[in-house]
């Protein structure tokens, strides 16, 4: 690769961190449980691709790349669940709590 490339690819990647942080950052907290549902099916996505890739029985590499990509997605979209789950967990009225709202 040419540095010249290499920098422009570095410049892209430190302005979507920048980006994705300024917009993560300004969403209300009632709106992340429905980011984290959408995260969640993007990931799902990239795991189903990474399946894909890992049962094609092309070379070595690819198989190995292909099962380390499975099993970094399956982390992603468990942890991802749980944490939803979480912050569903926290919406919810406990028990005994008086129901009062005016």
């Amino acid at each position: 690769m040419e540095c010249g490339n290499f920098i422009i690819l570095l410049y892209v990647f430190a302005l979507s961190i920048f980006a994705g942080y300024q917009v993560i950052s300004k969403v209300p907290q009632l709106l992340h449980t429905p980011l984290m549902a959408f995260t969640n099916a993007i990931s799902g996505i990239s795991l189903v691709a990474s399946l894909i890739i890992a049962g094609e029985d092309k070379n070595l590499t690819t198989s190995i790349l292909g099962a380390v990509a499975v099993a970094a997605a399956t982390v992603n979209v468990v942890g991802g669940f749980l944490i939803t789950d979480r912050m569903l967990r926290m919406f919810k009225r406990k028990e005994g709590a008086k129901h009062e709202r005016q």
